[in-house]
């Protein structure tokens, strides 16, 4: 099928079998969560409709503000993950990670963080002493200092154990602004590692899943990558998105929509593990849409895209780098998939969430 040819597959992707769960006008569901369709229509109907600045309005992992000495990138995100202890992580490391990675995606450096901790009534200590041993080692290991932070108790029965927020603070250089709306016909989309594994570690602790080699996590601040970028390829890095909640599928629908272009992806190039592509197979799942918590989307203009995926490969985090796409001026808004059969589908924001309490 032609690039320019509208895909004649169904907006909703083949393979998931879990329900979608039917909007209320009156209620808040467990899907308003899901990074999805339902967390945009609760987000711009409940909250941008009355919180209204330009800065807010863009939609970044993070905002950027000016303040009197250069401007600063600012994010915010509260982790709800269950089971708290997870393969290859926990939610003290992913609260940190997980900010951390929100602020660096704006092409800032982080440097500060603040943490609030919500406390169920019988947390064993045991738990919570290895959660805030496992956010100091991971802040440490990413040169960021914890300045602030908050402790509630609540009854129990009043919260699942456990709950973090961190809000991360980090400095911006002129020359280094990518954003979502930067990306542009022929950039190429490019994946710093295999996707899929954070969400499925997460659910096969959560539902008692045995799989023949055990999936960890991939939980990293991916700092180290971003500032490979900078200083290899500078401003030709266009947008970087950490793909979380809704995954991949989900970053680049964000994108296209921000910038007004397509997205066009090659099925054979999609990086996914195969203990996670048994798992989603088993699950009925669709790895695009499956969290991820250590690896980076980068869109690089067109003549620097070999050198992007260079540096990538250079380093640890990114040695399993590969391009899986490109942008294109058609189809503007929508993100497809080249099957290896030669045909396309469109990959669509799911309504709600395939796996919620991810993260």
């Amino acid at each position: 099928m032609a690039s320019d040819s509208q895909p004649d597959a169904p907006a909703m992707t083949e393979g998931i079998v879990c329900p979608t769960p039917a909007p209320t006008d009156d209620r808040v569901q467990l899907g308003h969560g899901s990074g999805g369709k339902m967390s945009a229509a609760l987000l711009r109907d409940r909250f941008l409709s009355r919180f209204t600045n330009d800065e807010l309005a863009r939609l970044g992992d993070a905002a950027v503000v000016e303040l009197n000495d250069g401007d600063v990138a600012i994010s915010t995100d509260t982790f709800v993950v269950s089971p708290l202890e997870f393969p290859g992580g926990d939610i003290g490391s992913l609260a940190i990670h997980g900010t951390i990675n929100d602020v660096a995606m704006m092409g800032a450096e982080p440097q500060y963080l603040s943490v609030g901790f919500i406390l169920e009534e019988g947390l064993s200590f045991d738990v919570l002493d290895r959660v805030v041993a496992s956010m100091d080692t991971a802040a440490s290991a990413a040169g960021v200092t914890l300045v602030t932070g908050d402790t509630k108790v609540v009854e129990r029965g009043k919260a699942d154990r456990m709950f973090i927020n961190t809000t991360g603070v980090g400095r911006l250089e002129d020359t280094f602004r990518p954003s979502p709306e930067h990306a542009k016909p022929g950039d190429h989309v490019i994946v710093s590692g295999p996707i899929g594994r954070h969400g499925i570690a997460v659910m096969a602790v959560r539902e008692g899943l045995e799989f023949e080699v055990e999936i960890e996590s991939d939980s990293a601040a991916l700092t180290p990558l971003v500032r490979a970028l900078r200083e290899t390829v500078g401003s030709a890095v266009h947008v970087m998105r950490d793909p979380t909640r809704g995954g991949v599928a989900s970053a680049l629908n964000e994108i296209s929509s921000a910038a007004g272009v397509g997205i066009e992806l090659e099925d054979h190039a999609i990086p996914v593990p195969e203990p996670v592509a048994a798992a989603c197979e088993m699950l009925g799942l669709d790895p695009l849409y499956v969290a991820n918590e250590g690896i980076m989307v980068a869109i690089v203009a067109e003549e620097d895209g070999d050198r992007a995926l260079t540096t990538l490969k250079s380093h640890p985090l990114g040695e399993n780098a590969v391009r899986i796409g490109n942008v294109v001026a058609e189809h503007p808004g929508m993100v497809v998939l080249r099957t290896g059969v030669g045909g396309t589908r469109v990959v669509d924001m799911l309504p709600g969430d395939q796996l919620p309490r991810i993260c």
